[in-house]
């Protein structure tokens, strides 16, 4: 029979189920990056959470927004796009995944070094534990900051502590000029950190290989600017007195993006750091059902 619970209720009663026999889940929402990661036990039954999409409450004059976990990011940007703002999250793999999906895996990407990393944009999550318990860390607001912060802990958790339902996110207004450009040089990575470094830095800049942009792209750095006319201005005239700088289309940044993949990182931890994985992992999911294979 398929798992696809329609509601947060049948979700906590599927998992308190599977918690009782012990039964591993595969989460899944979208199934784009099914192969990120660490692999999943073979044997875990596919739990889809498909049903948890769309809009729940968007609040555009708090610049805040509150979404089911399955929504795309590619859903998520045409819905503030109406309104003139963003959430850049931009991950790497493209932004067919859902957002929570990239809540989950922590997935950064291009936009990360200067408007923040995932944790720095969730305002707030619901999801269901382990055990079977409905959690809401965090809030729908920039000023709640009461309680632990559990909402950190469930971005990057990868799945393995609780299956995320809703996502509060804040929001950008979006950028009056936005421009990408490519700047051909062989010494892309020093100059990527130069830009960085400058009085104008550009949103994303990253080292692109020949051939990434297309059959005859040469070996480069693509830079995106953004902001209003007169900064845009001047970071235009950085990145062209570093060097050959051509204007690019900002569908150039779709091959950079996609050929990246969310990565787990638990064989790299100290013995210490997993003995502490281990042990949140065993108090928001003690029968080890969630994900089984991504932390033991």
């Amino acid at each position: 029979m398929t798992l696809r619970p329609a509601s947060v209720a049948e979700l906590a009663s599927v998992i308190t189920d599977a918690a009782a026999a012990r039964r591993g889940l595969r989460l899944i929402a979208r199934g784009t990056w099914l192969d990120g990661g660490a692999p999943v036990s073979a044997d875990a039954e596919p739990l889809y959470l498909d049903a948890f999409d769309g809009i729940i409450e968007y609040e555009p004059g708090d610049l805040t927004i509150t979404v089911g976990a399955a929504m795309s990011v590619a859903e998520l940007d045409a819905a503030t796009a109406q309104h003139g703002q963003w959430c850049p999250l931009a991950p790497w793999g493209g932004d067919d995944g859902s957002v929570g999906a990239t809540i989950a895996t922590a997935t950064a990407g291009p936009l990360a070094h200067a408007l923040g990393l995932p944790r720095d944009l969730v305002l707030g999550v619901e999801c269901v534990d382990g055990t079977g318990k409905t959690l809401r860390p965090g809030g729908k607001v920039v000023k709640n900051v009461a309680g632990f912060d559990l909402v950190r802990l469930m971005t990057g958790s990868w799945g393995s502590l609780a299956a995320i339902t809703r996502v509060s996110l804040r929001l950008r207004a979006r950028p009056a000029v936005d421009e990408t450009w490519l700047v051909v040089t062989d010494a892309a990575a020093d100059l990527c950190q130069r830009l960085r470094r400058s009085v104008t830095p550009p949103i994303a800049c990253e080292v692109v290989t020949r051939g990434t942009l297309g059959a005859n792209s040469p070996d480069g750095l693509l830079v995106r600017l953004a902001g209003n006319a007169a900064y845009v201005a001047a970071a235009r005239d950085a990145v062209h007195g570093a060097g050959d700088a051509q204007r690019a289309d900002a569908s150039a940044w779709t091959p950079v993006r996609t050929a990246a993949r969310p990565q787990a990182t638990r064989a790299m931890l100290d013995p210490a750091v997993r003995a502490l994985n281990d042990g949140v992992k065993h108090a928001f999911d003690p029968s080890g059902i969630l994900n089984p294979g991504i932390m033991g």
